[in-house]
């Protein structure tokens, strides 16, 4: 219980400001080496809570499916949108994460009136006010939600591309850095799911 009061403390202060839809926006999966970029905007209405929502990073995959389904039936709007390989490859993936994050808050109908995105940077081309927040999934209940959305949706769909290329065992690490990713790489050339200039001009970073 304390958990949700903490990550509803900014919400409730902009409720309290006349702020009726104040959503949360992230992402998931910046540093994979395959697949789209996927975020999720959300609000909920005034003195909503859902006991259990954290950092998406923090629950089981089973405790973050069960809790993306409570979400969708409770939140006023919600939206999952993403950006795919061939979009990051062309924008850069820096570009393609906050362009999903935008086309998210674009699907919320009604709009929000005010934003709560998670990071360092707002999203651009949007008017509305945006509040950016380092860290945001831990201290944020809208932001946390987004974050169980993004990376549900995410994961889903790697799993449906494990079904198209099994050899890359998507199912497996969904499309990020591990040894057995970047010998199937190595092996068989990119997918056509692959992020080029991630295999191709590999980030250090990325195969350390």
């Amino acid at each position: 219980m304390r958990l949700r009061q903490r990550l509803l403390r900014r919400e409730r202060e902009l409720w309290q400001d006349g702020r009726a839809r104040v959503a949360g926006v992230d992402e998931a999966g910046m540093g994979p080496l395959a697949g789209p970029v996927v975020a999720a905007a959300v609000y909920f209405a005034p003195g909503s809570g859902i006991l259990g929502v954290n950092d998406s990073k923090k629950l089981t995959p089973k405790a973050r499916t069960d809790l993306a389904a409570v979400i969708r039936e409770r939140a006023a709007a919600w939206c999952v949108a993403q950006v795919e390989p061939d979009e990051i490859d062309r924008f850069n993936i820096y570009q393609a994460g906050l362009l999903a994050m935008r086309r998210a808050v674009l699907g919320l109908d009604p709009a929000p009136d005010f934003i709560l995105v998670d990071g360092r940077t707002e999203i651009p081309g949007l008017r509305v006010s945006q509040e950016k927040r380092i860290g945001g999934d831990r201290s944020c209940f809208a932001i946390a939600a987004a974050s169980i959305l993004a990376k549900t949706v995410r994961d889903d769909l790697m799993l449906r591309y494990h079904e198209q290329f099994p050899e890359y065992g998507f199912a497996e690490h969904k499309g990020y850095a591990t040894a057995s990713h970047r010998a199937a790489i190595a092996r068989l050339g990119p997918s056509p799911i692959h992020r080029r200039s991630f295999v191709l001009v590999p980030h250090p970073r990325l195969f350390d």
